[in-house]
């Protein structure tokens, strides 16, 4: 953990890189020091199927969700979804500024018995960085 899920109207494939929105937020998770490198994935689906507000078909959105393992105190959480929101918003500024849009962030937090895992990828980059 953390995992990231994106989802996204699909009228925002030409006003947005998705693959670099996807970049921006799996930095700004690294960069809070709160989250095993090994544990970040970030994904997005676009959603070909929507209805918002009135209906038009100019507005867009993307909402994510993070889901994160127990263990962190509310300030540490707060303050790793700031940044993280504030990264991710700065990014959109330009969807912002071209169109009606909306974008929303969640936390939640994984109860440990009743959430499983199986991973490698820590093993790996833990190997990588005693071999340089």
């Amino acid at each position: 953990m953390p995992h990231f899920t994106i989802e996204y109207s699909a009228n925002l494939d030409d006003r947005l890189d998705i693959g670099a929105a996807c970049e921006v937020v799996r930095k700004a998770a690294v960069e809070t020091g709160i989250f095993p490198l090994g544990g970040i994935r970030v994904r997005a689906v676009k959603c070909e199927h929507y209805a918002i507000a009135d209906a038009r078909q100019d507005y867009g959105f993307l909402d994510m969700v993070l889901r994160i393992g127990e263990g962190r105190d509310l300030p540490t959480r707060k303050k790793a979804g700031e940044q993280i929101f504030h990264a991710l918003s700065r990014h959109l500024d330009p969807v912002f500024a071209s169109s009606k849009f909306a974008l929303s962030f969640d936390m939640q937090i994984n109860d440990k018995d009743t959430s499983w895992k199986r991973n490698n990828i820590h093993d790996a980059l833990k190997a990588e960085a005693a071999h340089g």
